[in-house]
């Protein structure tokens, strides 16, 4: 485990690809790959049944955007990810002031989300929508 001044990574919770093309996506991935998904509403499709990661997922561009930027399309003026990757910590509030003391812009900071998960995001170097998470419904009781 790999540990900053204020940020301790306890687990990768998540990846894949940012996906633009849906049908392609989901053929690739499913079909091609034979990954058995679980579909949401919006066509985000999902499984945590992949040994390596807790959760796999082909996440659309247009809901990435409106998770970052509160809206469908995603802004102009910011590089598109290619794909998304997250990391639950032991402390998202100060993850988030490390990494903003640091320079790192960040799209969106302790977003509380609907399914319980509060999230930080930004780009990393490489294009990739990093994500600094605590995941209640991933963490041991």
């Amino acid at each position: 485990m790999q540990e900053f001044e204020r940020i301790k990574v306890l687990f990768v919770a998540g990846f894949g690809p940012i996906v633009r093309d849906r049908v392609a996506g989901g053929k690739l991935y499913g079909e091609t790959l034979n990954i058995s998904f679980k579909k949401e509403q919006g066509g985000y499709l999902h499984t945590e049944a992949l040994k390596g990661v807790r959760t796999f997922a082909l996440w659309p561009l247009d809901q990435a955007a409106q998770s970052c930027f509160g809206k469908d399309s995603w802004p102009d003026n910011t590089p598109v990810p290619q794909a998304w990757l997250e990391f639950d910590v032991e402390d998202v509030e100060g993850a988030t002031a490390e990494l903003e003391s640091r320079g790192y812009r960040l799209l969106i900071k302790n977003k509380k989300e609907p399914w319980g998960q509060t999230v930080t995001r930004f780009l990393s170097p490489e294009g990739i929508l990093v994500g600094i998470t605590i995941t209640p419904s991933m963490r041991d009781s």
